[in-house]
């Protein structure tokens, strides 16, 4: 059985593989922004011989990004991450490094002490941990003058900070304890989820509770405020591991989501300083079907604070098991029907099948009282059970047993908000922006193993990624990502350095049509001052009349834009079977660029090539002289709108004729001409005639009545002038192009040959 249903998965693949070359949830950026843009405002930050910047603590309170590394960490300006405010470094000693050593471990890489854990604490100092090259440790830090300070209490980090730093972890605080998901021992084979609490509380060391797992994050939740049924607040796992549930040839890898109970004291007899409360579900994000389950990467909480905690989102992002299926998810999930598996859901219960195989099948029996894996409640109260401690010994070995839900949790819609190909996602958060028509909308921030940051919106089940920014350079993955609603501003961290970038960059749009066609919340083109601005900055002026902003973010609705200012055309010249290079950089990936000569359409040829961002003219005719105009041709739900990007005149000059009337490009030989032509046949006749001179003088051919010809001088045949590279640089609407030097040397004949400079293209 087992082997035939692996042969079932192989032969899907095929068809996968054709369904994502055709599927309509690739979705492209409408805007790609470069490294170091003009108008990117990207601010970075990093030190000479410091790697792994993939931590970070925000410190609104001091206006404070901490930030942790490889033996150092860090407080930088929160409005401007370039500027170190202070540092302390935590390194390790030669001992240690021996010790890792000894090991086995890389002593340049593992050997080091990466920092991986870092929260605030009640009395307003933070918790850090660092792995300390496979001896994880932990220490209270101060920031106070100016000034980073560790205490030196040299803490015991096992369970709470991985030993490996390029292992995968998740931890968090709440209310002074410090729940953790990592590993308990220096193999990595002890995965523990732990809360370091006056009373410790851990998972079991079994497989039905954690199988191979690699943990991705956490998140608390308030369920005890309001709460009609007295129940107790929750903090939620994230992770995938090998599944113990599917009879596969081969491991499968699936995505899970687990909680456990705050108040949790664990067992009396059974289950004794272990969780009472684990239970955990599938969560599946149906990418394309049918295909192997997506693995989740990473995920945040969103809240309203105006709304209750049952209307909290989880973002989450997925990527294949496969590499040949280069696609990239994001599925939303409401914590209600998270909760509500939990709560009311039925459970898996393994059966022993041929003495030695364990089935997973859905519990059909009778289910205790009070239910495992429940919170104490009104309902366990009522039943003279107010703590964990005084749960029976029958619903404790029953969620022991079967930590695991039989219903897998799906996805808002059963789709996911976003699907991409290309580059793996890596980390994601997500903002909420209120448009100029009041409507709210959740707009994503999404990290790249590329190193780029998606910016993108799901409008009513349409999928639209506004831009994407190159981050860093080189491109290293995007390993963290926060976000500052008090500064406005996203922070990111690599392997290579940290950068911050503004949620709002409406100022790339110049005009109302690229304002209004980018479609994103955060920008709106003010009709008053002439630009593309922020929304929320008028949100907050009183004197602001909502018909004086153009926005139309989910119909991309530009009709009301007033008529943009001409293009004034650029006067451009070149020579008679020359090379032109015209260009047009497109405002949008979205677009369709087309080319028009005096009103007439382009289309390429063997002497023209329409690029996406320009045009280029081979071997120039005198038909080729006219006024070229680049359009934009882009299409919204609305309509089509056509923009006019760039005009040239252009002018063919005659060689030689001195009369440039503007400027002239330095002619360039790129293929066969017609005066080319003739030049070489000509040359070839000269040479034929030097040839049988050469042999009547020499004797070779005796020419009777002849008189002997005199020996012919070495004069040069042909000569010429070349002239220099140009460049596209504009100068008051004229591009300025070199012109052909006039005392170049002659060319003598043996070294005769065409130029093919490609510099133009």
């Amino acid at each position: 059985m087992r082997p035939l249903l692996s042969l079932g998965v192989l032969w899907l693949l095929p068809l996968a593989s054709i369904m994502v070359d055709h599927s309509p949830l690739d979705c492209a950026p409408r805007r790609s922004v470069p490294y170091h843009s003009k108008c990117c405002h990207l601010s970075c930050f990093r030190e000479e011989g410091v790697f792994n910047y993939s931590t970070m603590l925000l410190r609104e309170d001091l206006d404070l990004l901490v930030l942790g590394a490889r033996e150092a960490v860090y407080a930088l300006d929160l409005n401007n991450i370039s500027k170190k405010l202070a540092s302390v470094k935590w390194e390790v000693t030669r001992q240690q490094i021996t010790d890792c050593k000894n090991k086995g471990k890389d002593p340049e890489m593992d050997c080091k002490n990466y920092i991986r854990t870092l929260h605030k604490m009640k009395d307003n100092r933070m918790y850090v941990c660092g792995t300390n090259a496979f001896d994880p440790v932990c220490d209270y830090m101060s920031y106070a003058d100016g000034t980073l300070s560790l205490e030196k209490k040299g803490e015991d980090g096992k369970g709470k900070c991985p030993f490996d730093p390029f292992q995968r972890y998740a931890s968090i605080m709440v209310d002074d304890n410090l729940y953790s998901a990592t590993s308990m021992n220096f193999l990595g084979s002890e995965p523990i989820m732990l809360r370091s609490s006056r009373v410790p509380i851990r998972t079991e060391f079994k497989s039905s509770w954690l199988n191979e797992p690699n943990f991705v994050s956490m998140a608390q939740m308030s369920e005890s405020e309001k709460s009609q049924e007295g129940d107790d607040d929750k903090v939620y796992l994230f992770f995938s591991e090998t599944a113990v549930e599917y009879d596969c040839y081969n491991k499968l890898v699936v995505s899970r989501v687990a909680r456990v109970c705050k108040g949790d004291l664990g067992g009396l007899r059974t289950l004794q300083k272990k969780w009472t409360s684990f239970l955990k579900a599938r969560l599946d994000c149906p990418v394309l079907e049918p295909q192997l389950p997506y693995i989740i990467q990473d995920a945040y909480r969103w809240c309203d604070p105006q709304q209750q905690w049952k209307d909290c989102l989880f973002y989450a992002i997925f990527t294949p098991q496969l590499d040949t299926l280069k696609l990239s998810a994001v599925c939303a999930y409401r914590v209600s029907d998270i909760s509500r598996v939990f709560a009311e859901g039925k459970y898996k219960s393994p059966v022993t099948v041929e003495t030695s195989f364990v089935k997973w099948v859905m519990h059909s029996g009778d289910i205790p009282v009070p239910r495992p894996g429940a919170c104490i409640n009104n309902q366990a109260r009522k039943l003279g059970i107010t703590q964990t401690l005084d749960l029976p010994d029958r619903t404790l070995q029953f969620i022991k047993d079967k930590p695991l839900m039989d219903q897998a949790i799906q996805p808002i819609g059963e789709k996911p908000l976003l699907v991409r190909r290309g580059a793996t996602f890596t980390g994601i958060v997500v903002n909420q922006v209120q448009a100029a028509d009041g409507e709210k909308h959740h707009v994503m921030f999404i990290g790249t193993a590329e190193g780029t940051v998606l910016k993108a919106v799901n409008y009513d089940g349409e999928m639209f990624i506004i831009e994407e920014i190159q981050v860093f350079q080189p491109p290293k993955p995007i390993k963290i990502l926060k976000t500052s609603n008090v500064k406005g501003q996203l922070y990111a961290g690599s392997d290579y350095g940290a950068a911050q970038i503004p949620l709002a960059t409406c100022e790339r749009s110049l005009s109302c049509a690229d304002c209004v066609l980018a479609r994103d919340p955060y920008c709106g083109w003010d009709k008053v001052v002439g630009k593309c601005i922020t929304v929320l900055s008028k949100l907050n002026d009183f004197i602001f009349c909502f018909r004086e902003l153009i926005q139309s973010v989910k119909g991309g609705d530009a009709s009301l834009c007033p008529d943009a200012d001409p293009v004034t055309p650029m006067n451009r010249s070149v020579w008679l079977g020359a090379k032109l290079n015209l260009s047009c950089p497109s405002p949008s990936n979205l677009a369709k660029t087309i080319w028009e000569l005096d009103n007439r359409p382009l289309s390429t040829s063997a002497r023209l090539q329409l690029l996406q961002d320009g045009l280029i003219i081979f071997n120039a005719l005198n038909t080729d002289a006219g006024l070229y105009r680049c359009l934009s041709v882009e299409h919204s739900k609305t309509a089509t709108y056509t923009t006019t990007v760039a005009k040239y005149q252009v002018r063919v000059a005659q060689a030689g004729s001195g009369k440039s009337g503007g400027t002239v490009s330095p002619r360039v030989h790129d293929g066969p001409s017609v005066v080319g032509l003739q030049v070489v046949v000509g040359l070839l006749v000269v040479s034929f005639f030097a040839l049988v001179a050469w042999n009547v003088y020499k004797g070779h051919l005796p020419l009777p009545c002849t008189p002997r010809p005199a020996l012919a001088e070495d004069k040069p045949l042909v000569s010429g002038r070349d002239g220099g590279s140009g460049n596209n640089n504009h100068t008051r609407g004229e591009a300025a192009v070199s012109v052909a030097e006039e005392n170049e040397p002659e060319v003598n004949l043996p070294s005769l040959q065409f130029i093919d400079d490609e510099s133009e293209i």
